[in-house]
């Protein structure tokens, strides 16, 4: 079974394992930018664990607009009580876990607390590859995003949030 829940500092070194196995170096995100998102955003960082294992990630601040910007990579702001848009920089699934569910089962969580806090939608950006992937979940394809995170070309993802 998949339990969901909120970050703790002591996630982080896990949480480094999963994000580079996940990602390239240029992409993944270090340990000092966790430690900040922990300390500063945990109400929208979340953990999947199966039998006490961590075996997934999904984080990013609420912003105020309705796309990402490479500057939030590096700059963490806490979240707004309610309204702006839910970003995910990062959603990581341990290998050994992809294909259980846990991608879908941290989506649908930070969907839940989106809706709750009232955000008008979830936006992220992700590589061509992963676009069917994020359709499947009812995020819409805005096209290229002028992201240049990681020297790669991204799309921008969006899904309404109706309250």
């Amino acid at each position: 079974m998949i339990k969901i829940r909120n970050v703790r500092m002591e996630d982080l070194s896990q949480l480094v394992v999963i994000e580079n196995l996940c990602f390239s170096k240029d992409e993944a995100a270090t340990k000092i930018a966790f430690e900040k998102r922990i300390e500063m955003i945990s109400d929208s960082f979340f953990v999947a664990e199966m039998d006490g294992e961590i075996v997934g990630l999904v984080n990013g601040p609420v912003i105020d607009k309705a796309y990402i910007t490479d500057d939030l990579f590096s700059m963490t702001q806490r979240n707004p009580a309610f309204g702006g848009h839910q970003s995910i920089l990062g959603l990581a699934v341990s290998p050994d876990f992809q294909k259980c569910g846990v991608a879908a089962a941290l989506l649908a969580h930070l969907e839940k607390e989106a809706r709750t806090n009232q955000r008008e939608t979830i936006t992220l950006t992700c590589k061509q590859e992963l676009i069917r992937f994020y359709e499947k979940f009812g995020y819409l394809n805005s096209g290229v995003s002028s992201s240049k995170h990681g020297g790669v070309t991204w799309y921008n993802m969006c899904k309404k949030i109706s309250n």
